[in-house]
Parts: structure tokens; C-alpha cells; sequence
């Protein structure tokens, strides 16, 4: 396994979980410092910046590129693949498509977290999850064109209202054939909704493709009440090899946030 660390540039995010907000050229240079393998981008949109010059930045610094976040459609452009109106759905997957095409150019793939939204009102929810899959199965082939899968987050109960826990989001893939798509285990929406977070994980198996690695309080693990050791004898007994990534609050700074959560990262994989 490998550690990465969130690097944002959209404004309209400055108070979610992401560690460094600072252009990015200076994100890149503080995630070599600490000593991370790789940089998870929050981007605007798949224009912000050329995947040439996002290229020359990770060769300058030895990085990786972990994934791309599409999560701007939502915080930036209020976009969700199951909004009630069909055009504000189409304009949410054709930015997700492109946010895929753009990762691709890095050989990254592509999460879908907030833009996936919630069912109610006149919406039911056997018709969003249906609007749901028939999005990922076009996720999914755009991402195998780039020869990377497409990653999907279930998020908490407080977040969205469709998929909350691991095993589900398993099912859901294999119900409705999803190819190419596996799941985000993302530790902090688990603390929330899993009774047992190790057990969730290899409930899923085969299906988990990145991880969130976030303490119960979403701030860097070890900040929190998180045994990350039973979670990691989980992740290698069903075979992952992915990252661990810092999708963290940057408390009680970046700096500091950034040392203890590789710290804790090398730590759990000793």
C-alpha cells in the first residue's frame, strides 16, 4: 500500500477535509517534504490547469498521481447525477466524464463522492439509485479507456441517502453489472455507519479500490479513536495494494496534519 495526501484548489471547498489549499505547486513540494508517495487533486474542473502541467509538477517532485475528485460539480456547480431535471443530470455526467478523461491523461482515476446526491420529494429512491447505476455504467467504460477503474464513495447518512455502507455498495455493483467500477472506503463515513469497519472491508473483498485513510473525527489518524490495525489486516487479507490517502481536516494545522498522518500511515503498514 501507498500513501497520498489531498491537495485543493477549489475556494468553495476551503473548509472541507482537504490538507493543502495552497497553489499548487506549493502543495506538491509540501507533500515531498512529509514524505507521501502521491497527491489526491480537488480540482474546479477538468480545465483548471493542463494534465501537462500536473505531469511536470509530480515528475519535478517524485510524486504520483492517487485519483482526481469530482466533487467541484457539486460545491461549485450544485451538479448531481440524480437531480430531478434530466438536463442538470446530463451536464452532472458530462462533467464527470470529462473530470475522467482529465485523470486519465495521468494515468488516475476518477471518484464520485457529493455528485452522486440523494433521492426525495418527487424522486424515489429505486429511481435514483436506477438514474445512479445507468451513470456508472458510462463512468466506468470512460475510464476504461484510460485503462483506469472509476472509483465510488458511499458516503454517511448525513451526505447522501443511497448507498452508506460498503457491502451495499458490493451488492449494488454486482446487481446492476457495473463494470469497471470499484469502491471508496473511506474510514471516517465507516466510523459513522459500519459496526465493524475491518469486517466491512472484507465483506466487500475484491470490490474495495481506494481508501480514505480518516480517523473517527475526519482529522489525521491518530487524532481520533480509530485501531487502524485490524482495518489494515483487513485491507491485505482481500488482496488491496491501492492508498491510503489523507481526505483529512487539516487540524490543528496542514503541517502538522500532514506529519501525523504519514507518520501514522508508516506506522500501520510496519
Amino acid at each position: 500500500m501507498k500513501s497520498a495526501i489531498t491537495l485543493s484548489q477549489v475556494p468553495e471547498a476551503a473548509a472541507g477535509p482537504f490538507v493543502f489549499h495552497q497553489p499548487l505547486a506549493e502543495g506538491f513540494a509540501a507533500a515531498k517534504k512529509h514524505g507521501y508517495d502521491s497527491v489526491e487533486l480537488f480540482f474546479p474542473g477538468p480545465d483548471f490547469i493542463t494534465a501537462g502541467e500536473v505531469k511536470a509538477l509530480a515528475a519535478e517532485h517524485d510524486l504520483g498521481i492517487a485519483a482526481v475528485g469530482t466533487g467541484a460539480g457539486m460545491v461549485k456547480h450544485g451538479l448531481s447525477l440524480t437531480d430531478p431535471d434530466a438536463s442538470r443530470r446530463e451536464a452532472a455526467l458530462d462533467f464527470i466524464i470529462k473530470m475522467i478523461d482529465f485523470g486519465g491523461q495521468l494515468g488516475a482515476p476518477a471518484i464520485l463522492g457529493s455528485m452522486q446526491g440523494k433521492w426525495g420529494g418527487d424522486i424515489s429512491r429505486e429511481q435514483a439509485l436506477i438514474w445512479l447505476a445507468g451513470a456508472l455504467k458510462v463512468a466506468g467504460d470512460a475510464a476504461a479507456k484510460h485503462h483506469v477503474p472509476f472509483i465510488y464513495e458511499p458516503l454517511n447518512r448525513y451526505e447522501t441517502n443511497l448507498i452508506n455502507h460498503l457491502a451495499e455498495g458490493a451488492k449494488y455493483i454486482e446487481d446492476h453489472n457495473l463494470d469497471n467500477i470499484v469502491l471508496l472506503a473511506d474510514l471516517f463515513h465507516m466510523n459513522i455507519e459500519e459496526s465493524d469497519v475491518a469486517q466491512a472491508i472484507i465483506d466487500a473483498g475484491r470490490h474495495t479500490g481506494h481508501v480514505h485513510f480518516a480517523d473517527s473525527n475526519r482529522s489525521a489518524m491518530g487524532f481520533g479513536h480509530t485501531d487502524a490495525a485490524p482495518i489494515i489486516a483487513a485491507l491485505k487479507q482481500v488482496g488491496y495494494t491501492g492508498y491510503l490517502s489523507a481526505e483529512v481536516f487539516p487540524k490543528p494545522d496542514a503541517d502538522a496534519c500532514a506529519a501525523q498522518e504519514i507518520k501514522a500511515i508508516r506506522a500501520a503498514l510496519a
